[in-house]
């Protein structure tokens, strides 16, 4: 527990000059500068002290803070995500949808449940292992066509620019107008709570994006995706060696014939 103290220290003297000390508060560690949910606790102390003597007189005015940065027991439980799965393996994706959402505000804290929504500053709360289960979920019923890892990819390969993003996942719809336009599709009747070849990838879950896109973008760039990212890049690397070797080797191969054949090399 960490302890906030302010100390003001006035002396008068007889000739009424004030000499005002200031104590700074106690330093604080770099681990305790991180955001984490905590429970705060303001203890405020008032003392006073005077000398006996006329001509000097000394007060002494003490605030005290005590931080409590125990998390709350609820985002200590284990949660289930059994109900997710049942869903999903029935393909009842709005449901699963709805309950993605639960949990989303279920494992951001005490704060999200109490408000009915997630905060994208919460979202760092949220434990690799649970969005990880979460997005394999979605992944797995689906055949790589949903789950928030899906959408990243889409969203970084539409250069991050959230339009784009929201048109490729059909969360816009294209309006019958002259020029090309297009507008947020109405939840939930026009969004597509099926899976077949129509289905856009990437369409589900949703994200409410009314509020911002700080939120979806903070999903995208949990730690829960980085390791996915690294690997997709070494796989990337690795696939352009092997063709550049393949390539040399073929080169190889054709000048060998060349030569053998007697024909001048250009």
């Amino acid at each position: 527990m960490a302890t906030n103290s302010l100390h003001c220290s006035i002396q008068q003297h007889h000739n009424h000059h004030f000499h005002i000390k200031f104590q700074p508060p106690t330093t604080f560690s770099a681990s305790q500068l991180f955001l984490k949910p905590s429970n705060i606790t303001n203890n405020i102390t008032l003392s006073h002290s005077s000398s006996g003597s006329s001509s000097f007189s000394c007060v002494t005015f003490s605030l005290s803070q005590a931080t409590s940065t125990t998390p709350s027991s609820t985002s200590q439980e284990s949660v289930s995500f059994e109900v997710l799965k049942q869903h999903l393996t029935a393909e009842e994706y709005q449901k699963a949808d709805e309950e993605t959402r639960r949990l989303l505000i279920v494992l951001a804290g005490e704060a999200a449940q109490k408000r009915g929504y997630v905060f994208f500053s919460e979202v760092q709360f949220i434990s690799e292992s649970d969005l990880k289960t979460i997005d394999e979920l979605w992944r797995v019923h689906s055949d790589n066509k949903f789950g928030y890892s899906v959408q990243k990819k889409i969203f970084e390969k539409s250069n991050e620019d959230f339009t784009k993003f929201f048109i490729k996942v059909g969360w816009m719809k294209k309006l019958d107008t002259e020029m090309e336009q297009y507008n947020y599709r109405s939840f939930p009747t026009e969004f597509i709570w099926e899976l077949n070849g129509d289905t856009p990838e990437g369409h589900l879950p949703l994200t409410n994006a009314l509020r911002g896109t700080q939120l979806l973008y903070n999903i995208f760039n949990h730690p829960a995706f980085d390791e996915e990212q690294e690997q997709e890049e070494g796989d990337d690397v690795v696939a352009a060696v092997e063709d550049k070797g393949l390539k040399e080797k073929d080169d190889s191969s054709l000048a060998k014939r060349v030569r053998k054949l007697g024909v001048c090399e250009l």
